[in-house]
């Protein structure tokens, strides 16, 4: 064991052999009483309320881990239905009979409530049907809605579980979903911090939306549960809801009651579906079906669920051979809203000249259209102040000669409310409010101190993503982008539209009550569509698109930091995926990107600078390229693992992550987080035979003989 003084901190060691783990099931066994029904397999035993319809009882038999412990907590459903002359009007599945709970198969059981009696609005002509089955662990909830009534139901909470238990009373319970590029982590038991504000509900309350993540994992210490929302399409919003009643003990530390009661009243979980359905007056409505099953493990395995379903429906779109290899690209910001007219387009061609000297291989070139980043959107015209159309087109001609690829940027979701494009056409198609007011989205502040205040940002309507008259005329516009013979575009913000999720305009060509999340896919495939007849290689990107839309955008751009979790790249290992790189000499970010097998997005100045400008980023990046492209078949052709399949110790501080060949050899990437110290490191695996170790300091791969001492450096270079 020799120390080995080291100019930075990453080591890869290579073995052979994945592990193969085996899975014991235990059943249980539960006696029926005259006032349940049974729907049990292996895995879970899930009891029903014969009167109510109601789930009283949820235990996974495996670990005896009770999810729904107390049966006078138990609850069916609830609606929102709207009333001529009042919104507040619940249908709460407490005061209601079910007409029908029977026994359809071993695996299947049918419910059904009729004329369901709200708060606030008597008897309702409404029909909520559900059949639930449970097929080895996987309990799955598929619900339809008859509306006979003239009034809209706006929500429909199924399923509904009154008394969400941790598998250990003190045990940490957090909710962890998706959103751009991490895996949040929220914590409910045993504390729960309320998100909607202590003023907006009777109880702290969390929520998560589908149009962020399509799962949810409920995650203990060991073991999880699994909810999915199993539709990719999207048709409306779901929202995974937790409530905690009656309330923290402590508004200090947020801490829950570990009591069963306080005050003779029940402390409890709530955690249910929501559907935003705003299903119309005398109408029929299918929901979206949601499943749950428990898992053994930590997130991996939950997301192993998630990663499984989505391979039955996901069909990447053919994506251009350069992505596929190891990259990077700089970011380039040319013009703002503030018209500093920074580069024009002839003197883009130096960036051009830099980038193919040193190796990288795309420039992002943003504000290259009217108005600049964040001016006059959705225009993608050039800029008459930067150069004319023919400049552009002859820069982005040369550049690409020079082997560097020109990605455009483009914002389509929002129109400038400043321009007469606004003013004489798109505000026809901007989103609305239930009452007839346009959405706004409040723009972003460049460089002066007026802008930078906020004071005379150039507010934005949010655009109707389902108005087909909108699609078309962002498909023609887009149309514009093509003529400059760019090798991509990037849609920056794709992953959001302002907060706004439904527009409620009654003239977009659609029903009113349009989810536009759901517009997403629909309007990508219009542009794919345009690009193909013009390239068939054209390159889509984002700005931190949602896994689903990798369908249609190749590649994604995000923001990582070291409290990140890479579930983008553990749920897809072939995804390119590329973080922002901004500090002057931001190995630890580096470092990430290499743990990760990210690309390096170079952004020096903030976007408004030269590759050149920070040497010492620049030579660090260099290496880890360099290495990756030497262990290709290990560092980027690999299937990302995470932490799965080895484990490391060592006496300090440390990150890791695993890559499994398709040849079944393994690849570890060793991060020492001490700084200026030397750790022992120690690899272990399954089946370990010969090592091999390599550095970027030292890309030639020598023996290793189990431990490894090196050092996190005070200097890159």
């Amino acid at each position: 064991m020799n120390p080995v003084k080291t100019k930075k901190n990453i080591f890869i060691f290579f073995l052979g052999i994945f592990a193969i783990t085996t899975l014991i099931i235990i059943s249980a066994s539960n006696t029926v009483r005259a006032n349940e029904l049974l729907l049990q397999d292996d895995s879970l035993l899930v009891a029903f309320d014969t009167y109510t319809g109601a789930i009283i009882l949820m235990e996974r038999k495996s670990t005896r881990w009770i999810l729904e412990r107390r049966t006078e907590l138990g609850v069916s459903f609830r609606m929102h239905v709207l009333l001529p002359n009042r919104r507040f009007n619940f249908v709460v599945g407490q005061k209601q009979h079910a007409v029908v709970v029977e026994q359809v198969s071993k695996s299947e059981v049918r419910l059904q409530w009729k004329n369901m009696e709200s708060e606030n609005g008597g008897t309702l002509s409404i029909t909520l049907t559900a059949n639930v089955t449970l097929k080895d662990g996987e309990l799955t909830f598929r619900t339809s809605a008859e509306n006979d009534t003239p009034v809209t139901i706006e929500t429909i909470d199924y399923p509904y579980f009154g008394d969400l238990s941790a598998p250990g009373r003190n045990d940490k319970m957090h909710v962890r979903t998706m959103f751009y590029g991490n895996l949040g982590s929220e914590e409910i038991n045993p504390q729960f911090n309320n998100s909607k504000g202590y003023w907006g509900d009777f109880v702290p309350t969390k929520t998560f939306d589908s149009f962020k993540s399509l799962f949810c994992l409920n995650q203990g210490p060991t073991q999880g549960l699994y909810d999915e929302i199993q539709d990719p399409t999207q048709p409306y919003l779901l929202e995974s809801t937790f409530e905690q009643h009656l309330g923290v003990i402590q508004s200090n530390d947020n801490s829950i009651p570990q009591e069963d009661k306080i005050s003779g009243i029940p402390v409890h979980l709530v955690f249910r579906t929501c559907h935003f359905i705003f299903a119309r007056p005398n109408s029929k409505k299918q929901l979206v079906p949601v499943k749950l099953r428990c898992y053994s493990g930590d997130w991996h395995k939950g997301v192993d669920i998630y990663k499984q379903w989505r391979a039955s429906w996901i069909k990447p779109a053919h994506k251009p051979g350069w992505i596929n290899d190891v990259n990077s690209w700089l970011q380039l910001q040319i013009n703002s809203p503030e018209q500093d007219y920074r580069v024009s387009y002839k003197n883009s061609l130096k960036y051009g000249e830099e980038c193919a000297a040193n190796g990288v291989n795309a420039i992002q070139l943003v504000g290259w259209n009217r108005g600049g980043q964040d001016g006059e959107d959705p225009n993608q015209d050039t800029d008459p102040i930067l150069g004319t159309k023919e400049q552009l087109k002859d820069a982005i001609t040369k550049i690409q000669k020079m082997g560097v690829r020109i990605i455009l940027f483009g914002k389509i979701n929002w129109a400038d409310k400043t321009t007469d494009w606004y003013k004489k056409e798109l505000h026809k198609y901007e989103a609305t409010d239930p009452y007839g007011i346009a959405y706004e989205q409040r723009g972003y502040s460049y460089y002066t101190p007026t802008q930078l205040s906020g004071i005379i940002n150039r507010r934005r309507a949010v655009m109707d993503f389902l108005c087909p008259a909108y699609q078309s005329a962002i498909t023609k516009e887009f149309q514009k982008a093509l003529e400059f013979g760019a090798s991509g575009w990037l849609f920056d913000e794709n992953c959001h539209h302002g907060g706004v999720k439904y527009s409620f305009a009654s003239n977009h060509g659609y029903v009113a009550h349009g989810f536009i999340y759901s517009g997403d896919m629909p309007q990508a495939a219009q542009l794919h569509k345009a690009a193909d007849k013009v390239n068939p290689d054209f390159l889509f990107a984002g700005e931190e698109h949602q896994d689903w839309q990798m369908q249609y955008y190749h590649c994604s751009y995000f923001r990582k930091n070291d409290g990140s979790t890479a579930v983008d790249r553990y749920i897809d290992s072939k995804a390119p995926l590329m973080v922002a790189v901004t500090g002057f000499d931001d190995w630890e970010k580096l470092n990430l990107i290499l743990m990760d097998s990210y690309i390096i997005g170079y952004e020096p100045y903030n976007i408004n600078g030269h590759v050149t400008d920070y040497p010492l980023t620049l030579a660090y990046g260099k290496k880890i390229d360099d290495l990756r492209r030497k262990y290709k078949s290990y560092l980027w052709d690999a299937d990302f693992r995470d932490t799965q399949g080895a484990d490391i110790i060592a006496n300090g501080s440390y990150r890791y992550s695993v890559f499994l060949t398709n040849t079944g050899k393994l690849a570890v990437v060793v991060v020492n987080k001490e700084f200026d110290k030397l750790i022992t490191d120690q690899v272990k695996m399954p089946h370990q035979g010969q090592l091999a170790a390599a550095s970027k300091e030292q890309p030639e791969a020598w023996p290793f003989r189990v431990k490894y001492r090196f050092r996190h450096a005070l200097r890159s270079l």
